[in-house]
């Protein structure tokens, strides 16, 4: 496999998101065609257009320094440009997180830097990411890759500061000299001059929505909760590299144990290990089944001392990959191997973030095609019946059209009826509804908070200001276990209103949408675990206590706020849908019950008039089918599935011995 079919791959992905756009735009049309459009339905389809053309797939590189993070990213997804795009020569090493995206609202490519002395504001680095006021701006210049590559060292710079500014900066506790010596508040140390840095660069696979994230050493992650606690968790995929020639060192067993713990946690696959350098093992002395047999040593050792399959252990070297593609030595780069990684990621990442995008926003926009459908089909289904009733009226007598008439009262009575009783059901569901909202209010969190930071600020041990971070997250874990069984009664209730709806109209055709927060008390169990893991950590032990604190509000806490907020959010959202589709088909209902009578009272004037009916209804009949086509046609789109992504015919081996 070349690296073209990865390439492949997220085009791929790339245009069935495209399709999928489009689709959702032709339905918004067509409900405005239709006449079946609504304001609520419009929200919600703008907002699902926006999050589709913003959705992103974020790819991390994680690992100490100097295992060749950098260099796997240029080889990757740099090579065409016959050079090293990022900063990877030895001495040069990424000194801060680093985003590479393409962003659509603003095409001009950037380099945006976030200063270091942003650690001392109480901003989360997503807050930051909204005010572009607050970062160093660089536009690039994307006709000349020295000029790019000029303006990329700019992540690796340094500053010197006093080390008790580094130590206020959160960046260290006690600095010491080479030989164990603490170092004096005066001293001059040298720190990082940049806390985060912002890509926006014109490449093909950024421009299908593929986000790179270059991580730092173990001191960096270390010191940006928010990076391992926010951004590292919400990663489809994340490559773990480590150095062939040394294997799993202590730093490297620190950083997975403290680092991925989360993504593995949340993540059933999309983790591969990249044991990088093997070029360092060819060996002009040893054969290539030596060479070959060591190196699957270093995979197996790798394999058992992570605790991770084996299969998910490859062995590569980016520096030849990235000659190889750059001079078009195909042995070299089949040498380096980076097509069996490369192959793993883009067979797992899409298929998974298909998944995700078709369980969230898929799902909603496929449930108001099903739902206005369904109104059409009942329109359709009353027209066939309104002709076969008015076809048989010729020549019948005042007597039968009397008839009719009375009957189709009588539907109009039954008609009051329901739609009296769904109105009193709106009361009852609201009422629950309010409930529902009084458990995950956001003012209630919010005086949760504020106490927790009371008591945190308030303690004089670290202790005390850790049993307060706890308590603050059980008490929101709790209120999610409250939340879900007050979801369940709703639930409850909205299935008796339609099921009583369907047995009293049988020519209706809806199904109730259930409220979930099953996906949110996910979330919340997962940021409780990495509330503990921040909780317990050597970090929140060593770092002066006012920074630990403002950072557990900025990653922990805020995220969980965030997660409130959009939990809110559905609920409103789902309260104010929940009965829709009943009051469409009452409505629609309705309506055809007062033609029906206004037809059935002219009917016994003129037999014309009978004629002339009949064949406005079934040349309306006939525009129902047509736009009950074009919706099934929409729905298919939505619904298929992503074409397959390019496979070879046999899985290049984790393994290569190889030499050019």
């Amino acid at each position: 496999m070349t690296t073209d079919n990865f390439f492949e791959n997220i085009h791929v992905y790339g245009k069935w998101k495209s399709d999928l756009v489009n689709a959702i735009e032709e339905f918004q049309n067509w409900l405005d065609v239709t006449g079946l459009e609504e304001s609520e339905q419009s929200l919600k389809i703008y907002e699902t257009l926006q999050t589709l053309k913003h959705d992103r797939i974020t790819l991390a590189f994680v690992g100490e320094f100097s295992r060749g993070k950098t260099e796997l990213i240029n080889a990757i997804f740099f090579s065409q440009f016959k050079r090293r795009l990022l900063p990877s020569d030895a001495g040069r090493t990424t000194m801060c997180p680093t985003e590479l995206f393409y962003d659509i609202d603003e095409p001009m490519p950037y380099m945006r830097l976030l200063p270091i002395e942003s650690r001392m504001e109480d901003t989360s680095l997503s807050e930051h990411k909204e005010n572009a006021l607050n970062w160093t701006h660089i536009q690039l210049d994307i006709s000349s890759p020295a000029s790019m590559a000029s303006s990329f060292a700019q992540i690796t710079n340094t500053k010197k500061v006093k080390a008790v500014d580094a130590k206020r900066l959160g960046l260290y506790d006690i600095i010491t000299d080479d030989n164990g010596t603490e170092l004096s508040a005066d001293e001059i140390v040298e720190i990082p001059m940049w806390r985060h840095a912002l890509i926006n660069f014109p490449h093909p696979f950024l421009e299908q929505g593929l986000t790179i994230l270059d991580t730092p050493g173990l001191n960096s992650l270390g010191n940006e909760p928010e990076l391992t606690i926010n951004m590292l968790p919400n990663a489809q995929a994340a490559i773990f590299v480590l150095a062939a020639d040394t294997g799993v060192t202590r730093s490297d067993m620190d950083i997975w144990r403290r680092h991925l713990k989360s993504f593995r946690r949340n993540h059933n696959s999309g983790l591969v290990i990249a044991l990088n350098k093997i070029d360092t093992l060819w060996d002009d002395l040893k054969s290539e089944d030596e060479i070959r047999d060591s190196i699957q040593r270093q995979c197996t050792e790798t394999s058992k001392t992570l605790g991770i399959a084996s299969k998910r252990v490859f062995a590569v070297s980016a520096q030849k990959g990235l000659i190889g593609r750059v001079k078009n030595d195909a042995k070299l780069v089949k040498a380096s191997n980076l097509a069996a990684m490369e192959n793993v990621l883009s067979n797992e990442i899409l298929p998974q973030k298909e998944l995700l995008v078709r369980n969230t926003l898929i799902a909603d926009i496929n449930e108001m095609m099903q739902e206005s459908k369904s109104i059409l089909l009942g329109q359709f289904n009353v027209k066939k019946k309104s002709i076969q009733t008015f076809s048989g009226l010729s020549g019948k007598n005042e007597n039968m059209i009397q008839v009719l008439l009375e009957k189709t009262r009588e539907e109009q009575t039954i008609y009051h009826r329901n739609a009296e009783s769904l109105q009193s059901s709106r009361q009852i569901l609201s009422g629950q509804h309010k409930r529902l909202k009084t458990i995950i209010d956001l003012d209630r969190l919010d005086q949760q908070v504020n106490e927790a930071r009371k008591s945190m600020k308030g303690s004089w041990t670290t202790n005390g200001m850790k049993r307060a971070m706890k308590t603050l997250f059980d008490g929101i874990s709790g209120t999610m276990v409250e939340a879900a069984k007050q979801a369940d009664l709703t639930n409850r209730l909205v299935k008796s209103i339609y099921n009583r709806f369907q047995n009293e109209n049988e020519d209706a055709e809806v199904k109730a949408k259930l409220f979930s927060i099953a996906s949110y008390k996910q979330e919340i169990d997962a940021l409780y675990l990495d509330a503990e893991e921040y909780r317990t950590s050597v970090y929140s032990t060593m770092t002066e206590q006012n920074f630990v604190i403002k950072k557990f509000f900025i990653s922990l806490v805020s995220r969980a706020r965030n997660l409130y907020y959009q939990l809110n959010k559905d609920a409103d959202d789902w309260g104010r849908r929940a009965l829709t589709p009943l009051i469409r088909q009452v409505k629609a209902h309705k309506k055809e019950l007062k033609f029906r009578l206004e037809q059935l009272k002219k009917a016994g004037m003129s037999r014309d008039t009978i004629t002339d009916r009949v064949a406005s209804l079934k040349l309306e009949a006939k525009g129902l089918q047509k736009q009950i086509f074009d919706v099934n046609k929409m729905l298919t789109t939505i619904n298929s599935p992503m074409p397959a992504i390019a496979l070879e015919k046999k899985m290049p081996d984790n393994v290569t011995a190889i030499r050019a």
